[in-house]
């Protein structure tokens, strides 16, 4: 038998105000002003203007709950026009002005201030902007009337510092991590791995490289007879319920002390839509007429208005399987064997396919899965690709007759597998996360780390992977952070 791998806030307290009130004066705006309210405070000042045109800096400091991501908007006069921002995206819509954060300062903790400026023109006249709202709440509060600066002489360049660096990290992003999971939801990454005891952890952090530093926090702590340890493979979906959108988190556990002809795959739903929980027990995902061996490695499937669950089982080699669900809980059906180990490069210390996970894009379905035991360092990554028809049919898939991910022996990467597929932030990169050891000999327990990098595209539409990065090695953010 083949041993397996091993608030949103509350209520938004916003603005109190824009800070000048600036008074048109021979055609000049006005200077600096502030005004404060329950949520937060905004400086607004007149940094130069000069005839038809000023530039201004705009600081807000958050004094309600924290926020991943704001918009501030604000009305100009018709005449008045933002030419050229810099730490924010400005766009104008007519008389409407958006302010959106940049990356480098999305994020305001409660007592937390960012900062943007930009130029403007103006003909005709030139008061002071009107109707700030936050996130979309309108600011409170009053404003004071101010002396117009001297005019001046347009700047030549913003007059704030330019933004930091783009974001970087290294890899690992956790040092136990083995079966990765790891989602990008409402400005946070949220990962959850193996954790080989009782209890169900999932760390959280506003960057990719901050996962390697945030805390692990319990989620649900096993109990069940027939799930009460060795928890494996974790996986979090956000799928529709009959309360609506709700997260329904898969893992593998079984009978204490450990016994793998107990290990089988359960389901955990969400109380709301924070991927944090709080979750309750579902129901335990069991073949409803072929619960005769192990099952593990539980992922999902959605595939022509139908769900499925993908997992591996043990039949003699251990081949992964796909069944239809009824709703994220509930089997339809049982399993149908979708991936035999065939191939040389499968079979290397036990014919092992598992850990399926899949990958869409373009019309297109593949299914990611990893080959050969997960205790060598041959461990490796194999390709599906969905060739239409029924999808519990194994004919319906192709397997591609090489590996698309290895081991680097260059870069120090042995056994990487279990990859699970992100998008970065603003939706424009594609990412995976798998683990992988630096043991040349492999490793199939918790010492296996959690690792990201980004991948591209082959003309022919399938992925291209490419090699597996070492530890260390510096790493562009995913892009949006």
């Amino acid at each position: 038998m083949v041993a397996p791998h091993s608030r949103r806030p509350g209520r938004l307290a916003v603005l109190a105000g824009l800070a000048a009130a600036l008074t048109a004066a021979g055609g000049l705006t006005t200077g600096p002003a502030r005004a404060t309210g329950a949520g937060c405070r905004v400086d607004y000042t007149v940094s130069a203007q000069w005839p038809g045109g000023f530039g201004a800096g705009v600081a807000v400091t958050n004094l309600g709950d924290p926020v991943t991501g704001w918009t501030l908007t604000w009305s100009f006069t018709a005449g008045q026009a933002v030419t050229q921002a810099w730490n924010a995206t400005v766009t104008q819509n007519g008389g409407q002005v958006r302010a959106v954060n940049a990356a480098h300062n999305a994020t305001l903790a409660t007592g937390g201030s960012a900062s943007f400026g930009f130029n403007g023109s103006w003909t005709g006249a030139n008061p002071a902007p009107a109707g700030f709202a936050l996130n979309g709440v309108a600011c409170t509060g009053s404003t004071t009337p101010t002396t117009p600066p001297t005019p001046t002489t347009p700047p030549t360049t913003p007059p704030t510092s330019p933004p930091p660096a783009p974001h970087t990290f290294t890899n690992p992003l956790k040092a136990q991590g083995p079966d990765p999971w790891l989602r990008y939801h409402d400005g946070f990454y949220y990962l959850a791995t193996t954790t080989w005891n009782n209890k169900i952890t999932m760390r959280r952090s506003a960057t990719l490289g901050g996962l390697a530093s945030a805390a692990d926090q319990v989620l649900f702590t096993l109990t069940r007879p027939n799930g009460a340890g060795t928890m494996w493979a974790p996986e979090f979906h956000l799928l529709d319920g009959p309360n609506g959108r709700r997260w329904y988190f898969y893992y593998t556990a079984g009978q204490e002390p450990y016994d793998l002809g107990t290990q089988r795959i359960h389901v955990l739903e969400s109380a709301g839509a924070d991927p944090m929980g709080p979750y309750t027990f579902k129901a335990d995902l069991l073949d409803p007429t072929q619960n005769n061996t192990w099952e593990l490695d539980p992922s999902i499937l959605q595939l022509n208005g139908r769900l499925y669950l993908l997992g591996t089982f043990f039949n003699g080699s251990q081949p992964t399987f796909i069944r239809e669900l009824a709703n994220p809980w509930t089997a339809a059906g049982t399993r149908h064997v979708l991936s035999t180990p065939t191939y040389s490069w499968e079979t290397v210390g036990g014919a092992v396919n598992e850990g399926a996970e899949v990958l869409q894009r373009n019309g297109r379905t593949f299914i990611v899965f990893s080959a050969s035991h997960c205790s060598t360092a041959e461990y490796k990554m194999g390709l599906l690709t969905y060739a239409g028809g029924d999808p519990l049919s194994s004919s319906s898939w192709v397997k591609s007759p090489n590996p698309v991910f290895q081991r680097n022996n260059a870069a120090g990467v042995y056994g990487p597998g279990h990859g699970g597929f992100f998008t970065s932030p603003d939706g424009t990169e594609d990412w995976m996360v798998y683990h992988a050891t630096t043991n040349p000999g492999g490793n199939c327990d918790l010492n296996r780390s959690t690792r990201a990098q980004r991948f591209t595209w082959k003309a022919d539409g399938t992925p291209d992977f490419g090699t597996p990065v070492g530890l260390g090695v510096t790493l562009a953010a995913p892009s949006g952070e």
